[in-house]
């Protein structure tokens, strides 16, 4: 009887309809259906979507944009008086649209119910029961969702859509930051943007970029891939970024038939920081300097868009896996820590490998890496957060190796432009090989004025070291670097797999 009358309920709800509600300017159909999620959904189409962990209730509430009153919309953007009332209006209206549909909703689930159980067993008494367990389980999620609920979560949305209306829909991530704790502001944002996009028709609006915050792109293990640079382009523009930072892998073999490729670096008009990765020579990284907006960082810093950046190249050179060249952690670590007294006061470290970073933690409160061609944040004991990039090129001509390509991936992070702290990123994912499409993830930095605590000096370190310095352009690259074997750097049989 439990089970007829759960599916009787589902049924219901599943076919509860939608209910249209005016919120501010904009004309919703707000619907409700089971998930094993909770989330919450605004579709903006054709612009995209906003998907909210906004509660733990296994329900799905969908908020569809059906129309904008455009006469409303330009008297509440354009009228300061009506503009301070919007945050009133709009949770006034959002809360009487879900009013509206929490009751439909449970009334048609209800009936759901009775009708199921009623048409199973073919009694009164245990179909009324069947309505008696349904409305339990209903009011308990209902009681759920509502003690779940996080007012928080709509300043890390998901978005998945056009590239050109991400920013604008996703908002400023430096704005979001300074009103963490103003839901009502939030919801007032998302309105205002939704309004302004729908009521251009011709175009759609670039970033309105925040003053107070520096945005930087960071990508990764482009692998001679052209689609990088179109990916590239459209995010320095979308979002209005300030500086590039890209941690290595910019060639395939390193050979001097790829330099023409970085050529395109001096098109993007804005700083390119550069890193040498494991599959770029000496030539690779000659080639990159020759760009004139090109700032290539081995074993310096630098203070570009406001903040000081530390690098530090790969010193190993593997073009190829016919090259044995060890990547022992421990040995890499060591290399990074040799190389501490020329960091300095950096705000960020870029390096390749993550495993070089990790010798860096607690030098800097931000490090970025690629290499593993795998997304991932990591935050270090000593207060450091580690951001390893995907491949901005989906790896090369290895996306195609896997049976699903793999994702162009990059990430907007925002530093305020007075502490140079992180606030936030938005990690961007688009399909293998390029797609239309792009995926969006905003994250909020919880504690942007943590401790950084160095690493402890008194522990005993291990034994052995890692001879020679990173190699200078003038100097040339030390014997590892040429594609032979340094003792502390010899690769282990299953580092081949994880190399790019």
């Amino acid at each position: 009887m439990l089970l007829v009358a759960a599916v009787g309920a589902w049924l219901g709800i599943f076919f509860s309809g939608t209910v249209r509600s005016q919120v501010g300017p904009v004309e919703t159909g707000m619907s409700l259906r089971p998930a094993w999620n909770g989330e919450t959904v605004v579709d903006a189409s054709p612009l995209g979507t906003l998907t909210f962990r906004t509660h733990d209730a296994p329900l799905r509430l969908r908020i569809t944009l059906e129309n904008i009153d455009q006469d409303r919309a330009k008297a509440l953007l354009e009228d300061p008086r009506l503009a301070d009332r919007l945050p009133d209006v709009i949770e006034s209206d959002l809360l009487d649209g879900v009013r509206a549909l929490v009751i439909r909703s449970l009334l048609c689930a209800g009936a759901g119910a009775l009708i199921a159980v009623l048409m199973v067993f073919r009694r009164p008494r245990v179909a009324l029961l069947g309505l008696l367990a349904a409305s339990v389980a209903l009011a308990g999620t209902g009681v759920l969702a509502a003690l779940t609920f996080r007012p928080s979560s709509l300043v890390e949305p998901r978005y998945s859509g056009l590239v050109a209306a991400a920013p604008s829909l996703v908002g400023s991530a430096e704005s979001i930051v300074t009103k963490f704790e103003s839901y009502r502001s939030q919801l007032t944002k998302l309105v205002t943007n939704v309004s302004k996009l729908y009521d251009t028709v011709s175009t759609l609006p670039l970033y309105d970029a925040d003053p107070k915050s520096i945005r930087v792109l960071h990508i990764s293990d482009i692998h001679i891939n052209p689609i990088a640079w179109n990916v590239i382009r459209s995010l320095k523009d979308q979002f209005a970024v300030d500086v590039i930072v890209d941690t290595g892998d910019i060639s395939d073999h390193g050979t001097k038939a790829e330099n023409k490729f970085v050529d395109e670096i001096s098109t993007l008009k804005i700083p390119y920081v550069f890193v040498r990765g494991n599959h770029d020579s000496m030539t690779t990284q000659k080639a990159v300097e020759k760009q004139k907006n090109a700032i290539v960082l081995d074993n310096r810093a630098e203070k570009v868009a406001g903040l000081n950046i530390y690098g530090l190249g790969d010193p190993r050179f593997t073009p190829d896996k016919s090259v044995t060249v060890d990547s022992d952690p421990a040995a890499l670590g060591r290399f990074a820590r040799s190389h501490l007294a020329k960091v300095g006061k950096a705000d960020l470290i870029a390096v390749h490998d993550p495993d070089v970073g990790r010798g860096f933690s607690g030098a800097a409160p931000m490090i970025l890496a690629g290499h593993t061609h795998e997304r991932k944040t990591t935050m270090l004991p000593t207060g450091t957060r580690m951001l390893i990039q995907g491949s901005t090129g989906g790896a090369g001509l290895r996306a195609l190796e896997h049976a699903q390509p793999t994702p162009v991936q990059a990430s907007v992070l925002y530093f305020d432009k007075e502490t140079k702290r992180l606030q936030a990123w938005d990690d961007i994912t688009l399909g293998g090989l390029g797609e239309q499409s792009v995926y969006i993830q905003r994250h909020v930095e919880p504690d942007p004025q943590r401790m950084i605590s160095p690493e402890p000096t008194s522990a005993p370190s291990p034994t052995g070291t890692v001879g020679g310095t990173p190699p200078s352009p003038a100097a040339g690259p030390p014997l590892w670097h040429q594609g032979q074997s340094s003792p502390m750097l010899q690769r282990s049989p299953t580092e081949g797999d994880r190399e790019s």
